[in-house]
């Protein structure tokens, strides 16, 4: 479940830290991602969006219809859960308003005792219904019925990165995919950077960047975005929230948050892309613990760097690349926010790695029915190797077929179904500091997809 950084105070205890940063006592008004910035704050509130969906081509739905659509909440349409709510498979047809066309969906169901409320649901409706890109993920429409707050997004067919790259399977990101994530996520950034008033991501990361069958990027979860600095302001003041490990160190120290903030958090899932490590994993030794703390004095030693890349995409890069992209990696990562770059020269930077058309491991992947991953390494208790050359990607009922025809008893080893893209990772945790007197709530281990 995504955690947020509680704000009560300046402590530093291990890895747990909380900063009180300055409360922006007005929101600012979200802006339009076009030339010219509307006069007045487009920002619609519950009572708006009740009254009609206000945002161009985003519906308004009612608690019956997305009922229906999931088939009345049932438990075997999950497919993830985080701390926003539940969230469901669903499909919206002529049967559940008449005319619609058949779109398969994700509806996220707000948690009235979850860690997220009206707030963060207005911001991803208020964001999301305004700003429009092939890097953001695309909201369909919402409900806001009664206490029943609900989303609906597209839905993306290969789950989250961090799914897709952590995964304990026979399967890993060819470098060629990874570096399409990398590229894609970046010109997502750079595109709220670029806004009229840019727009401040703030919670960067891997499991909230959604994949597409094709290995598109995109971004998700506008829950914590923010309105960046505007005039002679040099940054946005506000509490710290995030997840431990990606945030900017000047942020989590001052509360000062800006566009470079979110280029640090860029920074640190390059490095997770290039090592094929989390960026926080308490089940390796105590050095390694922090992946930035321990990897990024490696990426300008081209030695050390080429021994700590992920051992799964060996044979598929040139020395030269993997070096570039290292100190790219290195360069976001600067504790001074000053010395990196801007997300709009990363995706310069990122566009000199791609490869038009197929690469050489994509066409050997392609011929033997793979799509953007390779075969790495087979589990013991694997029964059939025939299934190791499928990708996770494949759309549910084809992969159905094929469990019941070679007739599988799955284990926790083997690879992970649709469903399974979506569910908590055991190895990660997200870190939270909570305020003197709150009580009871568990923290909630691993950042869902659709949270």
């Amino acid at each position: 479940m995504r955690s947020k950084f509680r704000s009560f105070g300046v402590k530093l205890m291990g890895n747990c830290f909380a900063i009180e940063g300055q409360q922006v006592t007005k929101e600012p008004a979200v802006c339009q991602a076009t030339t010219t910035p509307p006069k007045k704050p487009d920002r619609k509130n519950v009572k708006d969006l009740r009254q009609n969906p206000g945002y161009h081509n985003v519906d308004l739905f009612s608690y019956d219809e997305l009922r229906l659509a999931t088939k009345n909440f049932r438990p075997d349409q999950v497919i993830g859960e985080g701390g926003f709510g539940v969230v469901y498979r669903g499909i919206i047809d002529e049967n559940i308003r008449p005319g619609y066309e058949t779109m398969q969906v994700a509806i996220k169901v707000l948690n009235p005792e979850g860690f997220q409320g009206d707030k963060e649901w207005l911001a991803e409706v208020n964001y999301l219904g305004q700003l429009s890109h092939p890097n953001l993920v695309k909201l369909t429409g919402y409900c806001c019925e009664d206490e029943h707050r609900l989303l609906v997004y597209e839905f993306m067919a290969c789950g989250s990165l961090e799914k897709q790259l952590f995964r304990r399977a026979c399967v890993s990101l060819t470098w060629s995919t990874r570096m399409k994530v990398a590229l894609g996520a970046a010109k997502g950034l750079a595109f709220l950077h670029g806004a009229e008033r840019s727009i401040i991501y703030r919670d960067f990361k891997t499991s909230n960047i959604l994949l597409d069958l094709d290995y598109n990027a995109k971004l998700s979860d506008f829950g914590l975005a923010k309105d960046g600095p505007m005039g002679d302001q040099t940054h946005v003041s506000t509490r710290v929230m995030g997840t431990y490990g990606y945030a900017a160190p000047e942020y989590v120290m001052t509360g000062h948050l800006t566009a470079r903030s979110d280029v640090y958090g860029f920074g640190v899932v390059l490095l997770e892309l290039l090592i094929g490590r989390r960026a926080m994993d308490k089940s390796r030794p105590s050095r390694e613990h922090n992946l930035v703390e321990w990897a990024r004095p490696l990426l300008n030693h081209n030695k050390k760097l080429l021994k700590i890349l992920d051992p799964r995409m060996e044979g598929q890069y040139s020395v030269k690349d993997a070096q570039k992209v290292a100190y790219l990696a290195y360069q976001c990562l600067s504790q001074n926010p000053k010395g990196r770059p801007t997300m709009s020269q990363v995706v310069e930077i990122l566009e000199m790695f791609q490869v038009p058309g197929e690469n050489r491991e994509d066409a050997l992947l392609r011929s033997g029915g793979g799509s953007g991953v390779t075969l790495y390494e087979v589990p013991k208790n694997k029964p059939d190797k025939k299934y190791a050359s499928k990708t996770e990607c494949e759309t549910e009922s084809i992969l159905h077929h094929k469990q019941r025809e070679e007739s599988i008893s799955r284990t926790n080893s083997e690879p992970l179904t649709g469903c399974d893209l979506y569910r908590s990772s055991p190895n990660f945790q997200s870190w939270e500091r909570k305020s003197p007197g709150r009580t009871g709530r568990k923290s909630m281990d691993g950042v869902e997809v659709y949270k």
